[in-house]
């Protein structure tokens, strides 16, 4: 990207782009790369230049034919949402959006151009989008529900007490009282499925104190051989929660991996203070992020756009109610929760976003 003494410098441009930007001569050989193609490609300038585009980032082998067609018609293209998996030690997965063209300078030399820019943001977006609806519907069917079970289950229940009380031979007074512990049994279902009977009562606490008093009701539960890890952010302040509703919701979450994982599998607590981050379709300026990350299988593929309705488990004899309250109780925070999921490592995230004036908030 030489120029002319008269010309600006194009490089010095492209080198502060937030976009990436990736030059190739018509071998597809890479001669150019911006600070942010480098962060986006995981790679340096120095690791790149001189390299195959394909061969140097297999991630991007999707657009060799994109490339070539560009080289023979001279067609700008274009293609969403091009999943790039960036090397490193977690092997993080980012969404991208490229445009491609051909490039040809008054000498007749040509070259290739690609523009790549984040869309893992706007993906975000409409995956929360996504998840804010599932949860309206979830919670008008699971409350109709509810109560269409509850109304008849009284009445069962009184009517096994009235019988109990006629019967003298002990052995029948065994089953009405299995009816009794069904009928409680389903009642304790339907309250669950109800949800909690009171609006969030927020004031300020310690996410860490809530996470801690999981994690030791978790080391209770769990196996001796199961490891159960914490990563704390320390910078984070105190937050405007329900301490319950927050409590349930990381509970939920926990006993969800503990029933997944091996019984020597890995269940990792986390907390990290991510800045300009958008909840709920509002951009906040710190959001707290709770994560309960675990080493189990993952979640099905059939599950993934279905995972936080009710009565949807992907455990045998699972109530399937678990995930659906957390997400409920997250929300009556202001927050949500989203996940991301592969074997071997299923992350839960809980986001809530730190509001001006909440407690100790950092600057």
């Amino acid at each position: 990207m030489a120029a002319d003494t008269d010309e600006p410098d194009l490089s010095a441009i492209a080198d502060n782009l937030a976009t990436g930007v990736v030059v190739l001569l018509p071998s597809l050989e890479i001669i150019y790369l911006n600070p942010a193609a480098e962060q986006m490609l995981g790679s340096s300038r120095h690791q790149l230049r001189g390299r195959i585009i394909d061969r140097a980032v297999p991630a991007l082998a999707a657009l060799r034919p994109l490339l070539e067609r560009a080289l023979v018609t001279g067609e700008g293209i274009a293609r969403r949402e091009l999943s790039l998996e960036i090397p490193g030690p977690t092997a993080n997965v980012s969404l991208v959006d490229c445009t491609l063209g051909l490039q040809t300078d008054g000498n007749g030399v040509s070259t290739l151009l690609i523009e790549f820019s984040d869309a893992s943001h706007r993906a975000r977006i409409r995956r929360e989008n996504a998840l804010v609806s599932q949860l309206g519907v979830s919670r008008a069917m699971v409350r109709q529900l509810a109560h269409e079970i509850r109304n008849p289950l009284g009445g069962i229940r009184g009517a096994a007490q009235l019988l109990e009380r006629r019967f003298e031979d002990a052995k029948l007074c065994d089953y009405t009282g299995l009816i009794i512990r069904e009928a409680d049994r389903l009642a304790s279902l339907t309250n669950t499925m109800l949800g909690p009977d009171r609006e969030a009562e927020k004031l300020p606490h310690n996410i860490h104190e809530l996470v801690e008093h999981v994690y030791h009701l978790l080391r209770a539960e769990a196996p001796a051989a199961l490891s159960i890890a914490r990563d704390y952010d320390p910078s984070l302040p105190d937050l405007m929660l329900d301490r319950g509703h927050v409590v349930q919701a990381i509970l939920n979450l926990a006993r969800n991996a503990l029933q997944i994982v091996p019984g020597d599998g890995v269940i990792t607590f986390r907390t990290r203070a991510l800045t300009h981050y958008t909840v709920g379709g509002r951009l906040h300026r710190l959001v707290a992020s709770v994560e309960v990350e675990d080493n189990g299988p993952g979640v099905a593929d059939e599950l993934r756009d279905s995972l936080f309705y009710p009565l949807v488990s992907g455990r045998s004899g699972g109530s399937g109610l678990g995930l659906a309250l957390a997400q409920d109780l997250v929300t009556r925070q202001g927050g949500i929760i989203e996940y991301t999921s592969e074997p071997g490592r299923t992350v839960f995230q809980m986001l809530f976003p730190i509001e001006e004036g909440d407690a100790n908030q950092t600057t």
